[in-house]
């Protein structure tokens, strides 16, 4: 089991919303997806015929929090299950800090995220 961010719930249990260690929440189910964020990517998507998820745009100007409640993908996928996928994973670093890391920007220092940090035989995080 990893101990990241939210990634930890995604992989212990993607239909469960929990908070992170970190004490925020990132929406990862339709239900929790925000109406209002969930209809604004509908108009644009509506309007013109885009290269990327209206989710995945970066805005430098939002805060951690904001970054933590966008969502990149809340469609069904061909199976007919309905995927919900975060834009940022919020990480709580070694030394406290915590980072909202982009899932295709930063797509790499996520990866090492995950290596780095394990859980010991008690359940307390250990970084390597």
């Amino acid at each position: 089991m990893l101990v990241l961010g939210r990634i930890q719930f995604f992989i212990m249990n993607k239909d469960s919303a929990a908070e992170t260690q970190s004490g925020i929440n990132q929406p990862m189910t339709a239900a929790e997806v925000d109406p209002q964020q969930k209809l604004e990517q509908q108009k644009e998507l509506a309007k013109e015929y885009l290269a990327s998820n209206p989710g995945d745009r970066i805005d430098p100007s939002k805060s951690l929090e904001e970054k933590a409640q966008q969502v990149a993908v809340d469609a069904p996928d061909i199976t007919g299950d309905h995927i919900t996928v975060p834009t940022y994973f919020v990480f709580e670093t070694p030394d406290g800090e915590k980072k909202a890391l982009h899932h295709v920007k930063d797509a790499e220092e996520i990866s090492d995220m995950i290596r780095l940090a394990r859980l010991d035989e008690d359940g307390n995080r250990v970084w390597r």
